[in-house]
């Protein structure tokens, strides 16, 4: 497993990288009212800001995110719920499936600060 960095989960990290995520998911949810196709780029943007700060707050020297691992900071499932959302990123319900990933990622953080 690898583990959360405990530095990197500060609130006000976790609240930067969350705020990040609020305005990527806006523009997700327009692209979604217009049906015009254009939430795959903004979905894709919230996958990478995703799995980026998996990354970033993980202790690991990989530097690409890797489906393989088990990063502690993961949801219960995360893995294979990312992986539904990454196959069909243009879905609306991939897109409450990464709005929810983000939502646990943040009371896991929380949770993990505490425990630490």
């Amino acid at each position: 497993m690898i583990l959360v960095n405990p530095e990197a989960i500060s609130k006000e990290i976790v609240d930067r990288w969350y705020e990040e995520w609020e305005v990527i998911r806006e523009d997700i949810h327009k692209a979604h009212e217009r049906r015009d196709g254009s939430a795959i780029q903004f979905m894709q943007k919230g996958i990478e800001l995703f799995e980026g700060f998996l990354m970033t707050s993980s202790i690991t020297e990989d530097t690409v995110f890797s489906q393989q691992n088990v990063y502690e900071l993961m949801p219960i499932n995360g893995m294979e719920r990312l992986q539904f959302v990454k196959m069909r990123p243009g879905q609306y319900a991939c897109y409450r499936q990464l709005d929810e990933l983000f939502k646990e990622t943040k009371k896991r953080c929380a949770r993990l600060r505490l425990k630490k």
